[in-house]
């Protein structure tokens, strides 16, 4: 089984994640803002990964060190989990529909970050947090994490669009780290992820 713990603890947060790839879906989340909890669990359950995470932080001025930091820590355990990236599938995608919204990602875990996030939501505040720190949430995951996202969406229901792009990255994800049986290289021509 491929496990990371993490724990990252600054002034503005504190936070512990503990993360398994070859999971259930079981997820148990707190990190002080319910609607984030339920898009991080969303992600879990159709991720079929396992992933225990708490996280407390400076709520009282905003979201935005929460998430941001949280994309930080879970990023620095997917990258631990996979480690040299031996017989990975590496490259992926998921596109996932909500009632009126879709969500479209592609992702390769190839060792390169970088984040193209396109879609526009109509409201300022989604569940509470403002929509852009979502954003930095993955570009702080993406970074940590070394890999390539691409996430498109579009609709009408704010929720509904920020579902379907968790629910179509913990797919995407769960499938470039998934383990091809009898592949025991790493999946680049240069011999390194």
């Amino acid at each position: 089984m491929r496990i990371a713990e993490i724990s990252r603890k600054t002034r503005e947060t504190d936070i512990s994640v503990r993360l398994v790839l070859e999971g259930t879906g079981a997820a148990t989340i707190s990190t002080g803002l319910p609607f984030f909890d339920h898009m991080l669990e969303a992600m879990t359950r159709h991720g079929g990964f396992d992933l225990t995470f708490r996280a407390t932080g400076d709520l009282d001025i905003d979201a935005h060190h929460t998430v941001e930091d949280a994309g930080i820590v879970l990023g620095e355990a997917i990258r631990n989990a996979v480690g040299d990236g031996r017989g990975i599938r590496r490259f992926s995608h998921a596109i996932v529909p909500m009632d009126e919204s879709l969500a479209t990602v592609a992702l390769d875990c190839g060792g390169r970050s970088y984040l193209v996030y396109q879609g526009c939501f109509s409201q300022k505040m989604i569940g509470g947090i403002e929509h852009d720190v979502f954003e930095h949430f993955f570009h702080s995951l993406c970074t940590k994490a070394g890999l390539n996202v691409h996430i498109l969406f579009h609709g009408r229901n704010d929720h509904h669009q920020c579902e379907a792009v968790f629910k179509a990255f913990g797919i995407a994800l769960a499938q470039a780290v998934a383990l091809v049986e009898g592949k025991t290289d790493i999946p680049s021509t240069k011999g390194v992820l």
